[in-house]
């Protein structure tokens, strides 16, 4: 009878501890994760005031690097954050540019299930990379894409470029993107900088082409040509919400508060909240709380 009683007694203590574990689990805050640049501050912003809103403890590390973040979702660092497809797909998981978004918003949904990363439902946008001059220039020499560029280029133009220090090494980025077209800019003719220098930069007049994303609002207000990438080298970067798998397990709640903030989210609204933020100089947790009121989120 007593061996009886010290069985039940460890077995009721066991349970114990699992269930403090387990409530631990789901008191401990939720990280969200963000990267460095205006469109993903808002996004981080706007994201943690949802899930604020609806009750959740929310811790948020802003400001980080692309592989940074990643590499801190894979180690159980980072709860959640918005990624773009195509860096899942070539970047983290070194694979060939899908064909179109549906694809490439599969392939990483695949690949990234197989390592404990749930992508929830994208988002209707592409933030892809892109290059753009100034629309003057670029009309007064005639170039309108980015065979326009290879060819002026090759033919001995002096154009130089401001670019990030990322794309100029990525494997998606400027040598791929320059054999593909066939042409190439000196190194002396690359001035690398912070991705928001590029903009002023270019405006300044101080290069004559410029790494831009296509959803900054800087691009119309600082009245610039967007090169048409005519080979579609540049891959789909369509934005959607990754939340590790434990963390989903454990608050089912956030898929359906993450998809509908995912829905709401365009190329157009994109450009929008972040022209106000780098063109009309407002505030991001103002800008992003806007955003979610707008469109009923809270």
């Amino acid at each position: 009878m007593k061996h009886l009683i010290t069985i039940l007694l460890t077995t009721l203590g066991l349970s114990l501890s699992a269930a403090a574990t387990t409530a631990q689990a789901q008191d401990d805050p939720i990280v969200v994760g963000g990267l460095n640049y205006t469109e993903h501050l808002i996004l981080t912003s706007a994201t943690v005031q949802l899930l604020e809103a609806h009750g959740y403890d929310v811790d948020k590390r802003a400001g980080l690097g692309t592989s940074v973040l990643r590499q801190a979702q894979e180690n159980g660092q980072v709860d959640l954050y918005w990624e773009y497809t195509g860096n899942s797909v070539i970047l983290f998981n070194d694979q060939p540019q899908p064909d179109n978004a549906a694809e490439t918003y599969a392939t990483a949904k695949r690949l990234d299930a197989e390592k404990g990363l749930i992508w929830l439902e994208p988002s209707d946008t592409n933030n892809t990379y892109a290059l753009a001059m100034r629309a003057a220039d670029a009309e007064e020499r005639d170039i309108h894409t980015l065979s326009d560029l290879a060819a002026a280029m090759n033919d001995g133009a002096d154009l130089t470029l401001a670019s990030n220090a990322e794309f100029y090494a990525r494997d998606d980025g400027l040598r791929p993107l320059q054999d593909a077209y066939g042409f190439a800019f000196p190194r002396s003719s690359v001035k690398r900088m912070d991705s928001g220098l590029t903009y002023n930069a270019l405006r300044e007049g101080e290069v004559d082409v410029a790494l831009v994303f296509a959803t900054d609002g800087r691009n119309g207000a600082f009245d610039f040509e967007v090169l048409d990438d005519d080979k579609q080298f540049f891959p789909v970067y369509q934005l959607a919400p990754v939340v590790r798998e434990e963390t989903l397990e454990a608050h089912p709640d956030l898929a359906p508060l993450l998809n509908a903030m995912s829905a709401a989210l365009s190329d157009e609204t994109l450009i929008d909240l972040n022209s106000r933020v780098d063109v009309d100089d407002q505030d991001i947790e103002r800008v992003a709380q806007d955003f979610l009121t707008e469109n009923d989120l809270i």
